[in-house]
């Protein structure tokens, strides 16, 4: 087996084996591209020892570790392989104070990597102490730190064993300052981890108990993109199988926001309405808005299959609740819709068909 290369032949700030190996003023050495990237960020301290560097900041050729770490990986390497790298020394950059930004995004970045397929080593990165270094990042104002973060919390709670374990070590406060503060796609981001932590019903009661928490979504339905708004309708779908998160999204807003991403073309609006529909203040929020029955008949003929699913699911209930919709519903030919749904190729499609229609078929001798 060859020898793995000293750390010496590795850069500071990446970790890596260094190809333009150049040293600074402070003696010490750094990869060309990594030692650049910091100065062109704006610093000018060593990343080391933190000692000022004259202006311009002079990088030069360090010929001889060239060399060395050329000769040394024909001679002993000829077949390198990729090293795993040892969390534990990834866990320790994040949580050391000294180490600089781009020392700190590279070891996210391998720590993103090696969890990501392997529920083992997951499982030893969230009781190694892993979760607190990591959080420290999430508010730490650094836009790139905070989402690589978020990405290495929702690798780890791809894990139903573990996502307990992260919402007892406080996660979800974090999660739910990015979702108000975060910046890039950090609040997309924060946003698909309340879901994939929302998956088991305690932590649905745990979430919906964050004051901020249902908040920051209805916010980010109204205020976000389009990857945020779908992500934002995701994790309310999640968490409203709760009833008494139903409430609590009702309570801020959620339903007018919610039809009119529908009506902008949000589809995946009409599954948390459809959730929304079971509780009587969410009916009579829907009832408000003008156009409502218009946007979900367009949805049961046009939308996808999922779609029509929770177009329906939502109907059924409006229908039953509101003699007047039920009407009109009728006259705008939803019964006929219902009846050629019954042939659906998706068994759903057809059970909620067959509820509707059931609603529907006394107020169509009314017509």
């Amino acid at each position: 087996m060859a020898a793995q290369l000293p750390d010496d032949f590795k850069c500071p700030i990446s970790l890596e084996i260094m190809s333009d190996p150049v040293i600074l003023s402070s003696g010490h050495t750094f990869d060309r591209g990594s030692i650049q990237r910091w100065l062109d960020a704006g610093h000018r301290t060593c990343p080391i020892t933190k000692l000022p560097l004259p202006e311009p900041p002079s990088l030069i050729p360090n010929h001889a570790l060239r060399s060395l770490i050329s000769n040394y990986t024909l001679v002993s390497l000829p077949k390198p392989q990729p090293q795993p790298p040892n969390p534990q020394t990834l866990i320790q950059l994040l949580r050391s104070p000294s180490s600089p930004l781009e020392g700190k995004l590279a070891s996210l970045d391998q720590l993103i990597r090696v969890c990501k397929r392997d529920s083992a080593i997951r499982r030893r990165l969230a009781e190694s102490g892993a979760v607190s270094a990591v959080l420290n990042c999430v508010d730490s104002g650094e836009p790139g730190l905070q989402e690589k973060a978020l990405q290495f919390l929702l690798n780890l709670s791809l894990d139903d064993d573990s996502k307990v374990g992260l919402v007892a070590e406080g996660v979800v406060g974090k999660v739910v300052y990015a979702l108000h503060s975060g910046v890039g796609d950090s609040r997309a981001v924060a946003a698909t981890v309340l879901t994939s932590l929302a998956v088991l019903e305690v932590n649905k009661v745990t979430i919906g108990s964050y004051p901020d928490a249902i908040p920051g979504l209805v916010s980010l339905l109204r205020i976000g993109n389009l990857r945020e708004r779908k992500e934002a309708a995701t994790a309310l779908f999640t968490l409203c199988s709760f009833p008494d998160n139903r409430l609590r999204a009702i309570q801020f807003g959620a339903v007018p926001i919610l039809i009119q991403n529908l009506n902008s073309g949000l589809e995946r609006a009409v599954e948390v309405l459809g959730i929304l529909a079971k509780s009587k203040p969410a009916r009579d929020e829907m009832m408000k808005f003008n156009g409502i029955l218009d946007i979900l008949i367009r949805i049961v003929r046009n939308g996808s299959s999922r779609g029509v699913q929770y177009a329906l699911l939502t109907l059924s209930p409006l229908c039953c609740y509101s003699e007047k919709m039920c009407l009109e519903a009728v006259r705008e030919g939803l019964f006929e819709t219902c009846v050629a749904l019954l042939e659906d190729d998706n068994e759903k499609v057809r059970r909620s068909a067959k509820t509707l229609l059931q609603v529907l078929q006394g107020k169509r001798k009314n017509v």
